[in-house]
């Protein structure tokens, strides 16, 4: 029986695709909505865009884009994102991990830390952090806690599927992590204002608001982690944490108060303030040297 329509051609598909999704990065979302529907790459289809979909992978094909076009994430379609070298499983029970967020591995890689250095990642997630870290640096020994047990779990199973050593806590921040100290304390902890108006745009619609929103300054959880990081780190050791990008000269001035030396803020890959660092002393500081508050020329320069 002849065919009432030709069948759709790879670019013919894409295009279509791309005008349904619209937003910041629809080709993009197309391709890789594509490639999971055909197996084939995205770069197949710039190299023979003429190639056909079949019916039944048109079909698959479009209702992922009418997901993604309604604002279903990339990442919840396919079940995982990229982070730093590594793919991670994704789930509706945590964030999707951002690009921005490997600045804070960038940073944390370039501490001068013990050789077997005791790290945690707070608020782990996908394990996406310390996961990355575990990487890089297999002779540190890497701990991850999550308050939410379903993404503690997502993190074991991504630390499984990757071969990586990972030792995951249920614990709200520090309240149930056993006794011990860290090298190392990294965080991308909640961090948006309750009123914020992204809350209502892209894909943060579709992730856990337990895990974005911190009180009405968006500081809440960073109160928490800064002032009690002290009883849980080594002297010499460090607190990185990533916060918003209008956020840094708060944070620089909790970190001050706390009693970190060494407080500086680095920017993200587009120019914004995204993460904050400092050291905690070898000995504790008294009230005649505590380290002066950090001003946003020095922070935004140091290095």
């Amino acid at each position: 029986m002849p065919r009432s329509k030709p069948l759709l051609t790879c670019e013919q598909a894409l295009r279509q695709a791309a005008a349904a999704i619209g937003g910041d990065s629809p080709r993009l979302d197309a391709e890789l909505l594509l490639a999971r529907v055909t197996g084939w790459s995205r770069t197949s289809f710039r190299a023979w865009p003429e190639r056909e979909l079949a019916d039944e992978a048109a079909e698959h094909f479009a209702v992922l884009v009418s997901q993604r076009a309604n604002g279903t994430p990339v990442a919840h379609l396919l079940g995982e994102q990229g982070f730093w070298s590594l793919t991670l499983q994704v789930n509706p029970s945590t964030l999707i991990p951002r690009p921005d967020t490997e600045c804070l591995v960038e940073a944390a890689l370039a501490l001068p830390l013990p050789g077997a250095a005791r790290v945690i990642d707070l608020g782990t997630g996908t394990g996406a952090i310390a996961l990355a870290l575990a990487s890089e640096r297999p002779q540190w020994q890497v701990m991850a806690c999550d308050a939410v047990a379903d993404a503690a779990e997502l993190a074991r199973r991504n630390a499984c599927a990757l071969g990586l050593p990972l030792e995951v806590v249920v614990s709200h921040w520090f309240a149930d992590l056993p006794p011990g100290r860290f090298d190392l304390i990294i965080s991308n902890p909640p961090y948006i204002r309750r009123d914020d108006h992204h809350l209502q745009q892209g894909d943060v619609r579709f992730e856990p608001s337990t895990a974005l929103v911190a009180g009405d300054d968006g500081l809440d959880d960073l109160r928490v982690i800064i002032a009690e990081s002290p009883d849980w780190l080594q002297p010499a050791g460090w607190l990185v944490v990533e916060h918003g990008y209008d956020q840094g000269e708060a944070v620089r001035q909790l970190f001050a108060a706390a009693g970190f030396t060494a407080v500086a803020t680095r920017r993200d890959y587009g120019g914004q303030e995204r993460l904050t660092l400092g050291c905690w002393p070898e000995r504790q500081v008294g009230a005649d040297d505590a380290p002066r508050p950090i001003s946003h020329r020095e922070s935004s320069d140091a290095e």
